[in-house]
């Protein structure tokens, strides 16, 4: 690998997307983030916010757009598990000189075990398993909102919601959760439908926090909503494991919060990620800038 070659890093979440480069040494040259960079909601978004963060990291770094060529880039993408939507990101006119496009989750694995076997639950807007075990990749989870996704930040505001609606009906009872949910749409059902109508699964995670807030001071319906949750989680760890993975690691933004809550076979299997889904989106940028420097050797003086 050429000496001037640049690596980046692109941690594309349901969120945000976090970028970093770094030398070809791997020292870090710059770190940003922006909005959402998740492939399901559109390439053009998504890569409007990959570009936004990287030149923000070249200006870190004292570069200019000029050096976007000497670029080798892995691109971490929520939804990219998806063929259409990997082919989509794929064939989009990057101004990398060479940019693999990867799942989010498939980064965050690489991440967390440092290229060794493991699997990976990644707990954040949305929920996705993932393992790598003996070179091959093993999925379990993580299809999308409204179908998919169980545990994750955005599930949890769905199911909030919707015992909000079952308490305004009179079909379960209130708590301090469901009441202080009602109260964020002015105790309106029909604004709950509507607001729904339009939300994207970011919008649904917002909620989470409150969730999590009120479960800690035992809401009936915050501690439920919790162990649902927990209990998803558990059923990927047990497919992970049914795979092969004797490692497991639990990352994300509900990863914390959504401990206390695994049962202890999956417990038992968790040990802490070494990195995050940047660290295995870098690991997967030098491999693929090792591989283009193998494939075109530099020409030695003198030869034709």
């Amino acid at each position: 690998m050429s000496p001037d070659t640049l690596l980046l890093g692109v941690d594309g979440g349901g969120t945000r997307c976090r970028v970093r480069l770094c030398s070809a040494l791997g020292k870090k040259l710059g770190e940003a983030a922006a909005g959402p960079a998740n492939i399901r909601l559109g390439r053009d978004p998504t890569f409007g916010a990959v570009l936004h963060a990287t030149m923000q990291c070249l200006g870190q770094a004292g570069l200019s757009p000029s050096d976007l060529g000497r670029v080798v880039a892995c691109l971490a993408l929520a939804g990219a598990s998806e063929p259409s939507h990997l082919a989509a990101a794929q064939s989009y006119p990057h101004p990398f000189r060479k940019a693999v496009v990867v799942p989010d989750a498939q980064a965050a694995c690489v991440g967390a075990h440092r290229g060794r076997d493991g699997g990976v639950i990644v707990i954040g807007t949305g929920t996705i398993a993932w393992a790598e075990l003996k070179g091959r990749h093993y999925r379990v989870g993580g299809w999308g909102l409204p179908i998919s996704d169980e545990g994750s930040g955005a599930w949890l505001g769905v199911e909030a919601l919707r015992r909000v609606l079952w308490a305004n009906d009179g079909r379960i009872a209130w708590t301090g959760l469901l009441r202080a949910l009602f109260e964020r749409f002015d105790c309106n059902p029909h604004a709950i439908v509507n607001w729904a109508s339009r939300a994207a699964p970011r919008d649904f995670g917002s909620l989470a926090p409150a969730i999590i807030e009120h479960a800690s001071r035992e809401d009936p319906a915050a501690t439920e909503l919790s162990r649902l949750a927990a209990g998803h989680v558990d059923d990927l760890a047990a497919r992970l494991v049914a795979f092969g993975a004797s490692r497991i690691s639990i990352v994300g933004g509900l990863a914390a919060p959504m401990g206390p809550w695994l049962s202890s076979a999956t417990r038992l299997r968790l040990v802490p990620p070494a990195g995050d889904a940047l660290a295995g989106a870098l690991r997967l940028a030098r491999a693929a800038a090792e591989d283009a420097a193998a494939d075109h050797p530099p020409r030695r003086v003198g030869s034709t």
